[in-house]
């Protein structure tokens, strides 16, 4: 029996050009866990070590009855306290504001035969048999983005304010306005891919 590959069955979700464009996204859910600070202290990824562990746990569930799947992307969504840093625009956002200040949400999203149940079921398995207590804290979530801005960046993270400057001026032409947490998918796994050649899709949601 074929996996299930979500990056092959909804490519919308998972296909980006480096050109700005608007399109629509339905309803989806994920495994998730929510974190603060900078992404290269050992909490951020101690939170990936914990998702991934728990994603592959619901896998070998549904493996185990003949349903099986790709574990898909990670993902993250991003925000600040924008009352405090009210003044800084969308492009700025990565190199003003210090990384301490940085909320996450970090997502690896689930087939829609993935129930909150077996959700907890797998995250019961990962903090008992595999003693990783972080996963604890993660949580099925769901997200309707709607009508989202979105481009494909090709290269380091730190270059982002470059892309996210045309994401920006594509809003700005549309009278687009901001409308939900900054959204990125790595199509790169960043722990071992050379930043030069890393793929992350940006989108931002507008209305």
């Amino acid at each position: 029996m074929d996996k299930l590959d979500l990056t092959k069955t909804d490519k919308v979700y998972y296909t980006a050009t480096t050109k700005p464009q608007l399109i629509h996204i339905e309803k989806a859910h994920y495994l998730s866990i929510v974190g603060k600070g900078d992404p290269s202290e050992s909490a951020f990824s101690d939170n990936i070590q914990a998702l991934y562990a728990t994603a592959y746990a619901i896998k070998f569930i549904f493996k185990a009855s003949n349903n099986d799947f790709v574990v898909p992307k990670l993902e993250g969504l991003w925000s600040f306290d924008e009352e405090k840093y009210s003044n800084i625009s969308m492009d700025e956002a990565p190199s003003k504001i210090p990384r301490s200040e940085w909320n996450y949400r970090l997502m690896i999203r689930m087939p829609d035969f993935v129930t909150k149940e077996q959700v907890e079921t797998a995250i019961d398995i990962v903090t008992t048999k595999k003693q990783i207590k972080l996963a604890s804290k993660i949580e099925f979530y769901e997200m309707t983005e709607g009508k989202v801005i979105q481009i494909l960046h090709v290269g380091p993270f730190d270059n982002e304010p470059e892309t996210l400057k045309l994401i920006q001026a594509f809003s700005k032409e549309n009278n687009l306005q901001k409308n939900g947490t900054h959204h990125e998918i790595y199509l790169s796994d960043f722990r071992k891919t050379s930043p030069d050649k890393l793929k992350t899709i940006l989108r931002e949601p507008v209305k």
